[in-house]
């Protein structure tokens, strides 16, 4: 990885309690704080304990509650942390000044995590990590290893993603970052940037030798917590980065440049209900066991579902009832199946005529014109949104949004059409988080117009 710092860029009091080499901890020479096995369902988290403590969850955007090709132990579109059998975390504990020459020396022990920080070609220092029996370490990254709980792979619109097969043109980092969780009430958590390797190190590059050690990762981890709860319906926050000690940062000029920017001494890197977590290729969602509880169940979802179509929509032009798919029936049409003029609302079946093809291209060839109202615009399906994590209420599905017609509560509808999402080096654009799809129009969603039965 290629990484900036500074000397002030010192890790926070709360988390770094580093001493010099010649004073290890009695914690350090115990057992690897890697002991407790990966996550590779939540049964590991089960052993000794009947009802063990959530931490929370972890929702990728734009899978719509399952991957394309299906949810596989530690490749998945959402996981829940729970409190492991025996704690893993691990804390900053001794700092050794050395010489080139002795890195490699310094890394043939590999039950002790380390960070390497390169300074010259002459001059390293490693900071040990020692056992902390009071947190539990969870890592993300693209990397299939044992050492990563959650494979996150790169998403494209309409929640593809990466196949089984790694992308050479990933911008995910193998290793990206690190969630700790305090093992006791109120269990908070937090983020860090870049993750162990197989080795238990974290290998960084640096421009200036002096001061306590920090660093941003070459594509960076940025974060962005709510304004206010986010059941509440929040207005969007300030997307920072954060350092591999914790420490948050403004943004770079882009994501990748080489000048870190300011350090933001006033926020933290505790996530809270809502926070959102981009490794430049996927942005995750984190939701509290409490935030949780106010959003809609599978169960609840169906409910909802049938209960829409028992009102008994029908098309207004050729007056059959139309039907929500089932929530298990992705990508796949409907006879039934409700579409939508994304630009009005006007809810009808499916018909294949209307198109317009406007002279000079203003119209594409997949446009049409709505018959009650005439304004032209996409004619897509409607696709009831299946991930209950994404929603702020458990609100009828009332809204769409524009162009993928995605269904959801109206709550839910205005608070991601506000958020920008980070796309690319620099771009923010908001986004539909059931399948990533840009939105476009005024609002990014639109109010659905069903007509009832004329009987």
């Amino acid at each position: 990885m290629v990484l900036e710092g500074s000397s002030e860029a010192v890790c926070s009091p709360s988390s770094l309690e580093l001493r010099p080499s010649g004073h290890r901890s009695s914690s350090s020479s115990s057992s690897s704080s890697s002991s407790s096995s990966p996550l590779q369902n939540h049964d590991a988290f089960l052993t000794n304990e009947k009802e063990p403590a959530q931490y929370g969850e972890l929702i990728v955007l734009g899978y719509n509650g399952c991957l394309a090709n299906g949810d596989k132990g530690r490749r998945r579109s959402r996981l829940a942390l729970y409190k492991r059998s025996k704690a893993n975390g691990v804390k900053p504990d001794i700092i050794h000044n050395i010489s080139t020459p002795l890195v490699s020396k310094a890394f043939t022990n590999k039950s002790q995590h380390s960070i390497s920080y390169t300074l010259s070609r002459s001059h390293s220092v490693i900071v040990e990590y020692s056992q902390d029996s009071s947190t539990d370490m969870f890592q993300i990254g693209r990397s299939t290893e044992s050492m990563i709980d959650f494979v996150v792979t790169d998403t494209s619109p309409s929640g593809q993603g990466a196949g089984e097969g790694q992308s050479a043109q990933s911008t995910i980092s193998r290793y990206a970052c690190r969630v700790i969780c305090e093992r006791r009430p109120p269990y908070s958590t937090r983020i860090y940037a870049a993750g162990f390797d197989s080795s238990k190190n974290i290998f960084l590059g640096w421009r200036t030798s002096d001061g306590l050690m920090d660093g941003l990762t070459t594509n960076g981890v940025l974060v962005m917590h709510p304004t206010g709860g986010f059941s509440e319906g929040p207005a969007p926050g300030v997307w920072r980065e954060i350092s591999v000690c914790g420490n948050v940062y403004a943004l770079r000029e882009t994501r990748s440049a080489q000048q870190r920017g300011k350090l933001v001494e006033n926020e933290s890197n505790t996530l809270q209900d809502g926070s959102l977590i981009d490794l430049c290729g996927a942005t995750l969602l984190w939701r509290t066991p409490e935030g949780l509880r106010r959003t809609p169940t599978l169960k609840q979802l169906e409910s909802l579902r049938q209960e829409t179509n028992a009102a008994r929509p029908q098309c207004p032009v050729g007056f059959n009832t139309l039907a929500f798919p089932s929530l298990a029936q992705r990508e796949v049409v409907d006879k039934k199946q409700p579409w939508v003029y994304v630009n009005c609302g006007h809810v009808h079946g499916y018909h294949n005529w209307g198109f317009r093809k406007e002279k000079g291209g203003g119209a594409g060839a997949d446009e049409r014109e709505c018959p009650m109202c005439r304004r032209v615009g996409p004619y897509v399906p409607l696709w009831l949104g299946c991930e209950g994590g994404l929603y702020l209420d458990a609100g009828h599905p009332t809204h769409a949004f524009c162009p993928c017609g995605h269904v959801c509560s109206e709550k839910t509808a205005r608070c991601w059409a506000q958020i920008p999402l980070p796309h690319g080096t620099h771009a923010f654009h908001a986004a539909c988080p059931f399948c990533g799809t840009w939105l476009t129009g005024e609002q990014g969603y639109i109010k659905l117009i069903f007509q009832g039965p004329v009987d």
